[in-house]
């Protein structure tokens, strides 16, 4: 019997105090890339962690807007939008060689992660960005969301992603963090929807809906206040059950 396996991932470099402390319970990292938050030192500080704790390494590229943490939504051409992921990517690419180290996926951040997740222009774009400057980059996505659907389409390879301390609406998109009750801060709730997401394929939308769901890559954001805490109890939860906690293989 072939043992269950998943990728705990989590979005650091963004001036949080914790990033170093959560190394130890997660898989795979999606790092800024100073854009919406980070700068040249948080970004080499969080490859070397990512070294030292042998994680996954990612590109998290944003919106350029660091005073609105890049959660605001802004319109940009197909043109504006390739040099503004590229940009990113590069970046981190050649902070990854100076380092020694590799670069193993991208995940969009924020408002960019979740307009390009209901749009096909937009994914069509991030897929050729990424088609063009690392094809072997793993897609790290909302699951059942365009960004996937455009990405698998261009032959590059994706990773569902579902979300540890996020609610999802009927549709199966995360509840906008302008709403009530869009973050998790229950632990006994968040490991809930966790057991519900891997054991099950499935979440709760917070109308009662069951959502059908694919589960690569679970997402705990670094910047939320019950980061740490969540990360260990997800971390054990995971293991006492017997899922194998490990970033999505490139091959």
């Amino acid at each position: 019997m072939t043992k269950l396996s998943i990728d705990l991932n989590c979005d650091l470099g963004e001036g949080m105090p914790n990033d170093k402390e959560l190394m130890t319970y997660i898989s795979s990292a999606n790092i800024a890339c100073g854009y919406h938050a980070g700068d040249e030192d948080t970004m080499q500080r969080t490859i070397e962690y990512c070294l030292q704790h042998k994680v996954a390494i990612g590109a998290h590229p944003g919106f350029r807007d660091k005073e609105n943490f890049g959660r605001t939504e802004i319109q940009l051409s197909n043109e504006q939008l390739y040099d503004l992921i590229s940009e990113q990517i590069v970046l981190m690419q050649n902070y990854c060689k100076t380092m020694q180290a590799d670069l193993h996926h991208i995940k969009l951040h924020g408002a960019l992660y979740n307009m390009s997740a209901k749009s096909e222009r937009m994914s069509e774009v991030v897929a050729q960005v990424i088609k063009d400057l690392n094809p072997n980059l793993i897609v790290y996505g909302l699951s059942g969301g365009t960004t996937i659907t455009q990405s698998k389409m261009a032959g590059l390879k994706v990773a569902n992603e579902v979300f540890a301390d996020r609610t999802y609406q009927d549709n199966g998109t995360l509840t906008p963090r302008t709403e009530k009750h869009a973050l998790i801060s229950d632990q006994q709730a968040s490991l809930q929807q966790v057991m519900d997401m891997v054991l099950h394929k499935k979440v709760l939308s917070n109308s009662g809906k069951e959502i059908q769901l694919e589960v690569d890559t679970i997402c705990l954001h670094g910047d939320g206040a019950h980061a740490l805490t969540f990360a260990k109890a997800i971390h054990a939860f995971l293991i006492s059950n017997h899922i194998h906690i490990q970033a999505p293989q490139l091959d």
